[in-house]
């Protein structure tokens, strides 16, 4: 997770500037506040980028000097919060304590006041899930309604295990945003993205909700299954959820992930981007002689031509155009 020293997601900023009055009047304007060191002000340099997807926001921050961020408790649009440190040092302190992170080393704050302090120089990326969004995906792994608040352990460690999955997830996004935009065209991958970050976190990451997840070992029968591939393969152009499949079939959300991984080695949301795959085959050897991979594809939720291409030819043996090629030849 090496940047370098150039700012993320440029061609999406949000605000700029290097005078502390423009700096100070933005987070007012958004209800933060912020406090700089007076010795410190020459180097600020405020540089806040990112894109609202539905249910998420993806950033990436830095201020140039060191800075003190406090974030009040009402404030209308917090939620969860994954931070990346791309560069530099950071602490956030809250009513348990305070955490250090650092390159390698996150913290997911929740929707609670905290202060957070900058190091000089530093810059990390942010992905922010809103309160609601988050607490509704678990109350769907879960399978009934929360008592209490949502409180995940602060430190993340992204060199290992799932918080490197998690982190080149969120990267891979960030790269397909720079470079072509792709992750922003379609709501199915952008569906996708979003329920991979938060059912990863939710699953995997712990919480003060993790046991209770864990002792859902309600048997299914294989007809619970079933129902649930009948509603995945009937919905593969529309962006599903896992609230969706648990409203179709009446498993709590873990239970299904669960069943699924037994009975088909993968999870729900898996399965459906495994389906999709297939039915873009069978769509492209029954394509009409104006249709094209890419509108074929787009259809189907695949925003980006070329991990798609790759990823083809690495389940069939060659790539759409070829699969496309050959039927036109048939024809």
């Amino acid at each position: 997770m090496n940047f370098g020293a150039a700012p993320v997601l440029e061609r999406h900023r949000i605000f700029h500037t290097r005078k502390v009055e423009e700096a100070c009047a933005y987070a007012d304007s958004t209800g933060y506040c912020f406090a700089f060191r007076a010795r410190e002000a020459p180097e600020l340099d405020v540089r806040v980028n990112g894109v609202y997807l539905p249910r998420s926001y993806i950033g990436y921050v830095q201020y140039g000097s060191a800075v003190e961020v406090v974030v009040p408790t009402d404030r209308q649009r917090v939620g969860y919060w994954l931070q990346i440190p791309v560069r530099g040092d950071f602490e956030i302190t809250n009513r348990g304590g305070s955490i250090m992170g650092a390159p390698g080393r996150g913290i997911i704050s929740g929707p609670t006041g905290h202060v957070n302090r900058s190091q000089a120089g530093s810059a990390r990326i942010n992905l922010v899930i809103a309160r609601g969004v988050m607490e509704d995906q678990l109350a769907s792994l879960l399978g009934d309604s929360r008592k209490r608040t949502l409180e995940f352990v602060p430190k993340i460690d992204f060199t290992a295990g799932y918080g490197r999955t998690v982190a080149a997830h969120l990267l891979t996004a960030i790269s397909d945003i720079e470079q072509d935009g792709s992750l922003l065209r379609h709501p199915i991958t952008i569906g996708v993205f979003e329920q991979f970050m938060m059912t990863s976190l939710l699953l995997s990451h712990p919480h003060n909700y993790s046991d209770t997840l864990q002792r859902l070992d309600k048997t299914i029968a294989p007809r619970d299954v079933r129902r649930a591939i009948d509603y995945i393969e009937a919905h593969l152009e529309t962006n599903i959820t896992i609230a969706d499949i648990v409203q179709a079939t009446g498993v709590a959300g873990r239970t299904l992930f669960k069943h699924f991984r037994a009975f088909k080695g993968v999870s729900p949301i898996r399965y459906a981007q495994n389906a999709r795959f297939h039915q873009v085959r069978q769509v492209l050897l029954r394509a009409e002689p104006e249709e094209s991979v890419t509108d074929i594809a787009m259809r189907l939720g695949f925003a980006h031509m070329g991990r798609f291409s790759i990823e083809y030819r690495q389940r069939f043996g060659e790539s759409p155009s070829q699969t496309l090629k050959r039927r036109r030849n048939r024809s």
